[in-house]
């Protein structure tokens, strides 16, 4: 059942407040774009396989759909489930006071681990408290909320919002958001995160999966933003957000344990197939099977692998219409000065598959 069209018209305006993390590949300036693609077809039930920073999971919630948003990384999923799966929870004022509160608890992994790595000391020892202090919080939305201000803020006070550098003062410019502590962040990132809860008055969800190996439902559509195959460099999230990662687990799972031999104390890389040319062919093609029953929208870069015609043909295998609407876009990373060398000019696809 397609929204109506007062609903489908308010989308894109709800989605714009949605706090914007610099995440690579991140679709938050191509909302408009997809809200007008998406509102054309007819779904109730949605699922974003690649949920990342959650704009898109968002968008379409903001159109009425009952949206389930995974990822197979941690960080990404408590994003979700702040922002997609949380209906009505908001971090209070007392709650906050609980977090901000001194403790006396003696958590000083971070501190240790990242002396003179990406912030102050004294955002490090801010970072410890803050961990510490969120078992005050009983319910798991508000801690997913506390969590994911943690993360933007983290990001604001990175120079560059990746955390491949290790010097904090490398980029120093003078940028309000490298002014500000940490603390200062968190607390602003929380009143931006409480602002875009809403309940759509649908069912939705967050879990943390890897859509090619773990069991999935079915549902009316799939949105799929995979870290293709770049023509250069690599697609590793992990090696740009390790931090956050960690972070999000306070280096508790197995797979968050800090690399004592890396400069910036990295995490081990996890495999996915969408990152080599030898796997991506029939990491697509296994994707495009396991969800042939529902409408596949997949969004797509020009300047990545496999090509734009090699996707058509495979979709095609699974759905008997497949077409493709494209847009410039010009991808740009970072806040830096000298990011214009960083802006990068693509055609950006959707390929729109159906039955």
């Amino acid at each position: 059942m397609a929204t109506g069209l007062g609903e489908t018209t308010a989308a894109p305006a709800r989605a714009a407040a949605y706090p914007m993390l610099r995440y690579m590949g991140s679709k938050a300036r191509l909302l408009p774009w997809l809200g007008a693609e998406l509102a054309e077809l007819d779904f109730s039930t949605a699922l974003d396989a690649f949920s990342g920073s959650g704009c898109v999971a968002y968008l379409m919630k903001s159109m009425g759909k009952a949206v389930t948003a995974t990822d197979f990384l941690l960080f990404p999923s408590i994003i979700a489930q702040a922002t997609i799966a949380n209906s009505h929870e908001v971090l209070t004022s007392e709650d906050v006071e609980l977090l901000l509160k001194p403790t006396r608890r003696g958590r000083r992994f971070i501190a240790n681990t990242f002396d003179g790595i990406f912030y102050t000391h004294e955002d490090l020892v801010f970072l410890d408290k803050l961990w510490a202090n969120l078992d005050a919080l009983d319910s798991p939305n508000k801690r997913a909320l506390a969590l994911t201000a943690m993360f933007r803020a983290c990001v604001k006070r990175q120079p560059r919002g990746v955390f491949t550098v290790s010097d904090p003062t490398r980029y120093a410019d003078g940028r309000r958001d490298l002014s500000l502590s940490l603390r200062e962040h968190f607390v602003e990132q929380v009143a931006a995160y409480n602002a875009v809860v809403f309940d759509n008055g649908m069912p939705c969800s967050a879990q943390r999966l890897d859509v090619l190996a773990d069991k999935i439902a079915t549902y009316d559509l799939v949105y799929m933003d995979p870290p293709y195959v770049p023509r250069a460099d690599d697609n590793c999230y992990v090696k740009r957000y390790h931090f956050l990662e960690g972070l999000a687990s306070y280096w508790r799972d197995a797979d968050a344990q800090p690399t004592t031999t890396s400069v910036v104390r990295k995490i081990p890389k996890r495999f996915t197939p969408f990152s080599y040319r030898r796997t991506a062919f029939d990491a697509f093609d296994l994707m495009f099977k396991r969800f042939s029953a529902s409408t596949l929208v997949l969004s797509y870069s020009s300047n990545g692998y496999p090509d734009l015609d090699v996707l058509v043909d495979l979709m095609g295998r699974y759905k008997s219409s497949v077409r493709v609407v494209e847009r410039d876009h010009r991808y740009h990373f970072g806040t830096h000065a000298g990011v214009s060398r960083n802006r990068v000019a693509v055609r950006e696809y959707l390929l729109i598959g159906q039955s």
